[in-house]
């Protein structure tokens, strides 16, 4: 199902307002991708980029042409880990987050 034009404005919207749920939206898709969802992990940090940083922008900060970084993260995307966790160094750069992992 495709997110409607309102929902992404409406996640924008708070993720601009609100920094434990930006927070909240980027550890739980880190965490996705670490059970093994990849394809709901790559759409979460889509969403993500799109309402923050932009791929535009992301695109300058990693040295990746902004059309493979989207389709990187696209539903048949398959991001190498070195693109990867560039992104995600990046991201938590953009918007104060340091993740960490710990073992449960």
């Amino acid at each position: 199902m495709a997110l409607t034009r309102e929902f992404k404005q409406t996640v924008k919207a708070r993720l601009d307002s609100d920094p434990a749920f930006r927070a909240a939206l980027l550890s739980d898709a880190i965490s996705v991708l670490l059970e093994g969802d990849v394809e709901t992990g790559k759409s979460v940090l889509r969403d993500f980029i799109n309402a923050t940083v932009g791929f535009e922008a992301l695109a300058q900060e990693v040295g990746v042409p902004a059309k493979s970084l989207m389709r990187m993260f696209g539903p048949k995307g398959n991001p190498r880990a070195d693109n990867l966790f560039a992104v995600i160094h990046k991201l938590q750069q953009s918007s104060g987050i340091q993740l960490a992992v710990a073992a449960a």
